[in-house]
Order: structure tokens, then C-alpha cells, then sequence
């Protein structure tokens, strides 16, 4: 094969799942993240169908199936006020054998792809950077940590995310850009008859939108999509978040009435990037939201970075031409993401601008979800 030891440098999903699936190759793998140990921290996460074909490719469908909840109905799109504007259906990107979406807590899922990476003999250490590299003239690369570790390998993987401190290094210039948004998420309770939805438009000084999607029986992952600067007010972050959703009102008065002081809340300005050229130099690779990430207003961004890992694998271990396989991976999979990215962006743009005449968000989002409907 191609590649029979690799250096995949974090720890998130792009690089387990870019792990897990080199080592069912039987590609020697071995992980490197800065956290000193895993905790379980994070919020919910919406899960569309391609993600999990992906997961089902990795032989971690059960497992996932059974730590989150599935919304076999679509959802509900309203206005602001709590009246219904319509049904959402979710297309089936993943097949006809798999929910449509599902929910589920992030930590869950990341200790999944843990276990699995374990199981299959990925040598996983934490606490540790990349410091440096080098490609080699012997089609190697060679890596030092920050333990000062040097060693050499015939592919290293890098899945930093869109902060990555290495695509400068690699000589890409592109970097992340602001989207104009900020987004606050949490995880609460719900009532059984809530199924998920989305709220929007309202042109005050609140949130731009709210929505949630169940992760469990009674509990559900709600975030509200607001402007990107946490206004300096004198208020803690429950009653910031409460006070963007004033004006939200039906299923939406539950849910603001569910947050309180002890409410895990997490706010970030919303970034992206998307690097339209190769992502790869000699043995370096960038993945996932290293050269991808997108507003989560399709619920696609971990979809995407799943999907790379199980391309990748793929691609690169038959035996070949490593530069020529990595290639074509960028080939393969740049058409797939830009339609997501382009599709992202035109929501964030309405997003920021309410009231847009023409705007039809239903409609992108439903285009951009079919068009993913066909394997990666």
C-alpha cells in the first residue's frame, strides 16, 4: 500500500475518524492532541444521514445509534410569534437504512470514536503538539513534538481544525474569515411533544434565529444564532440568552424558561474557511476544518470532515502513486464541499441580513441536503 504509518496530529473527529479508518487498512496510526486527557466537555451536535453512512463505513453506526436520537420526521420551521411556516422534511442522505438525522451530545460521540481508534491499535498520546516538520527526499515526512520527539513517517495527517497553526506553514494563505454571526448553544431539557424546530426571522435586538433538535428522550441541544460580539451588558450568559429569546415564543418559551444559572452555555463567533487549492504538500496533509469549515446552518460541518477520513483511507491505501492519490482525493471531494460551503454561506448572508426579499432558506437548505444524497 501506498502509506503504512501515519501521523495524525488531533484528536476531534476529523483526526479519529481519520485514524479508525487507516487502521482497519492495517495502516499503523498513531495520534497526537494537546489536551492532556479527554474530558467530557461540549454541547449537542446535529447529525445529518451522510454523517452517518460515514460512522456505519466505520463500523460504529450501533454504537452511535444508540447514544442519540434519531428525528425520523424532519422539522418545523416557525416564525418568530410560534406559529408553524411549515414542515421541514430532512432528505435520507445516508440511505434508506438510516434516519434522516439524529441528535446527540458530542462527548458521546467523541468517546465512541475513542474507543474504536483504541481497539484497533492507534497509539493515541496526549498532551502533545507538532512543533515542526520536514519533508524528506525518500517520500517520508518527519515530525517533532513538543516532547521533542523526532520520527518519520510516510504520511503525516494534520486535523487541527480551522485554527490550525500549521496550513501557514504548508504556504496556504488562506485563512479564517468571519461570518457575521455568533452563535450560544446548550444542552436542556424539552417536553416529549417537541420534535425539533427552528425559529426565525426577527429584526429586533434579539437572536436572529433559534433552534434545537432532540439529543435524548427529554433533553435537547438548542442554539441561538445571534451577532457576533457578546455585548458587554453587566448580564451572566444564562440571561444574555434568555434575553435574545425573548421575542421567540410556542415551543420557544419552554426552552428559554429552561436556562438558569447552571446551564453549561458556550458562545463563539462564527468563523470559515475554505482553501480551493491542493491541500496537501509532499507528505503533509491538511483535513477537515483545516481547509473546510462552514456556519453550521446546514448541519453538515463534522459530516464533511467524516466523510475526507473514509475517502481518504480509500484512496491512499491501495498500492500507487501517494502524490497522485492525494490528488485525487482533493479532486474527489473539493465539488462535495464547496456546494455545502457556497450553500452555508448564502444562509449566513440572509442570516445577517433579515428580512432580505427573496430569501429562501428552506429551499438552499433542502438543494444543498439533496445533493449529498450520492455517496462521497
Amino acid at each position: 500500500m501506498s502509506v503504512r504509518n501515519v501521523l495524525v496530529v488531533g484528536g476531534g473527529f476529523t483526526g479519529l475518524t481519520a485514524a479508525i479508518a487507516l487502521a482497519q487498512r492495517d495502516v499503523r496510526v498513531t495520534l497526537v492532541d494537546k489536551a492532556p486527557a479527554w474530558a467530557r466537555v461540549g454541547h449537542g451536535l446535529t447529525i445529518q444521514g451522510n454523517a452517518l453512512r460515514a460512522f456505519k463505513d466505520l463500523g460504529v453506526i450501533d454504537e452511535v445509534l444508540a447514544k442519540s436520537y434519531p428525528e425520523d420526521d424532519g422539522i418545523t420551521l416557525f416564525f418568530a410569534d410560534g406559529r408553524v411556516m411549515a414542515p421541514m422534511h430532512t432528505p435520507r442522505t445516508g440511505g434508506d437504512d438510516l434516519p434522516p438525522t439524529i441528535g446527540a451530545l458530542r462527548p458521546d460521540l467523541h468517546e465512541i470514536l475513542v474507543a474504536k481508534a483504541e481497539s484497533l491499535g492507534v497509539e493515541i498520546r496526549l498532551g502533545l503538539e507538532m512543533t515542526s516538520f520536514e519533508n524528506n527526499d525518500d517520500d517520508t515526512a518527519t515530525s517533532v513534538l513538543s516532547d521533542g520527539t523526532t520520527e518519520t513517517w510516510d504520511l503525516i495527517i494534520v486535523a487541527e481544525g480551522i485554527k490550525s497553526q500549521t496550513r501557514p506553514k504548508l504556504g496556504i494563505t488562506e485563512d479564517r474569515a468571519p461570518s457575521g454571526l455568533g452563535i450560544w448553544r446548550a444542552v436542556t431539557s424539552r417536553t416529549p411533544g417537541m420534535k425539533g424546530g427552528m425559529a426565525f426571522p426577527f429584526t429586533g435586538d434579539g437572536a436572529l434565529k433559534v433552534g434545537y433538535t432532540p439529543v435524548s428522550e427529554d433533553q435537547c441541544y438548542i442554539f441561538v444564532l445571534c451577532r457576533p460580539e457578546r455585548p458587554d451588558n453587566g448580564l451572566p450568559d444564562w440571561q444574555e440568552v434568555t434575553r435574545l429569546m425573548a421575542d421567540f415564543h410556542g415551543e420557544f418559551d419552554y426552552l428559554r424558561d429552561s436556562i438558569d444559572e447552571s446551564t453549561f452555555l458556550n458562545f463563539q463567533q462564527i468563523e470559515w474557511i475554505f482553501v480551493d487549492a491542493p491541500w496537501h504538500r509532499g507528505r503533509v496533509l491538511l483535513l477537515g476544518e483545516a481547509v473546510h469549515a462552514v456556519p453550521p446552518l446546514i448541519a453538515q460541518g463534522a459530516a464533511m470532515c467524516i466523510e475526507d477520513a473514509v475517502v481518504l483511507a480509500e484512496l491512499i491505501t491501495p498500492e500507487g502513486d501517494l502524490e497522485q492519490q492525494l490528488a485525487a482525493f482533493y479532486a474527489r471531494r473539493l465539488p462535495r464541499i464547496k456546494g455545502v460551503v457556497d450553500a452555508s454561506l448564502q444562509l449566513a448572508e440572509w442570516e445577517t441580513h433579515p428580512g432580505t426579499p427573496d430569501a429562501d432558506p428552506g429551499r438552499v437548505m433542502g438543494q444543498a441536503l439533496a445533493a449529498l444524497v450520492a455517496a462521497p
